[in-house]
């Protein structure tokens, strides 16, 4: 007689890890590319091709069109299935592993500590997908003959390869690490804080509003530390080389140039939408995930009081 289960496999981990932000990407990708349009508007001084985000929204849908805003989508699945894959499932492995065996969490800093791991290791998988899709998602704003005109996320991949080299596939990988650390630490650890902290009030019970809080709260800490850093990545990543020579020379050039021809505030350009992405792709995310592994611990594992385990 077979033993019974009595933790969810890691493969099921970054299995649903991924298939959690695939599905929640399928939401809010405008909103990814209206947050980088806004953070390359008016790059080095120039006129600001948007006013604010409706004003995005609107130009994006009159000279795009509904099939334009949501350029960049095979990109966008990609890096969720590399990405978040990787993420998720090696965050899952360790809260598990540093929870007591009474079931007790881990405390905030360790959650820090851990989502800062998780996400670091995941960036470096999932800057190839994460430059093409900085890439489709900027070329809409370019002048007809400087578009690079990829046409799906393999397509850009192949193209820088063939036209750039394949370490160009990692341009941008320090500042896409320490994004993804910053993010990570403050989004994974105030999430699962933010959960903790809510259920104790008695006012909530495990389910999906619990989760919709707590990811609206975690959405806020995150977009709120993560945008300078995620400003210059998305820089980096869209810049082009011009007489040999590259427009950055990395995260520090692109903060230092940016505040002086722009303004300290210009590091939250695109804070509304930054948000309005990262919040519901937060609670997206988080519900998807909380809920198949609470379908997959009921009816493949056979515990039938039990949470998402996040």
């Amino acid at each position: 007689m077979s033993q019974p289960q009595t933790s969810t496999p890691k493969y099921i981990k970054f299995t649903f890890g991924g298939l959690a932000g695939m599905a929640a990407t399928v939401f809010v990708q405008p909103l990814d590319l209206v947050k980088n349009r806004m953070q390359l508007s008016g790059e080095g001084g120039k006129a600001r091709q948007y006013k604010n985000t409706f004003h995005a929204i609107t130009t994006i849908l009159r000279n795009e069109g509904i099939i334009g805003i949501y350029t960049g989508l095979s990109a966008g699945l990609l890096r969720q299935a590399t990405y978040t894959t990787t993420r998720l499932g090696i965050y899952s492995m360790l809260f598990e592993k540093f929870s007591s065996t009474d079931g007790t969490p881990p405390n905030f800093l360790t959650k820090a500590v851990l989502g800062m791991s998780a996400g670091g290791t995941a960036a470096f998988v999932g800057t190839p997908a994460e430059i093409s899709l900085i890439r489709m998602t900027a070329d809409g704003r370019l002048p007809a003959a400087e578009r690079r005109g990829y046409t799906s996320v393999f397509n850009a991949l192949s193209r820088i390869i063939r036209d750039e080299g394949v370490l160009t596939l990692w341009r941008g990988c320090g500042p896409t690490i320490i994004r993804a650390m910053v993010v990570n630490a403050a989004q994974l650890a105030s999430y699962s804080q933010a959960k903790q902290g809510l259920f104790s009030t008695g006012y909530f019970e495990e389910g999906i509003l619990l989760h919709f809080c707590a990811s609206m709260i975690s959405g806020l800490v995150t977009t709120a530390a993560s945008m300078p850093v995620d400003i210059a990545k998305t820089r980096i990543q869209s810049m082009k080389i011009i007489d040999g020579k590259p427009e950055y020379k990395g995260a520090i050039d692109v903060l230092s140039k940016t505040i002086k021809s722009e303004g300290i505030l210009s590091l939250w350009k695109g804070f509304t939408p930054y948000y309005a992405r990262l919040g519901p792709h937060t609670v997206l995310t988080f519900i998807f995930l909380e809920q198949m592994n609470k379908y997959y611990k009921q009816y493949v594992m056979g515990v039938t009081s039990s949470s998402g385990g996040i």
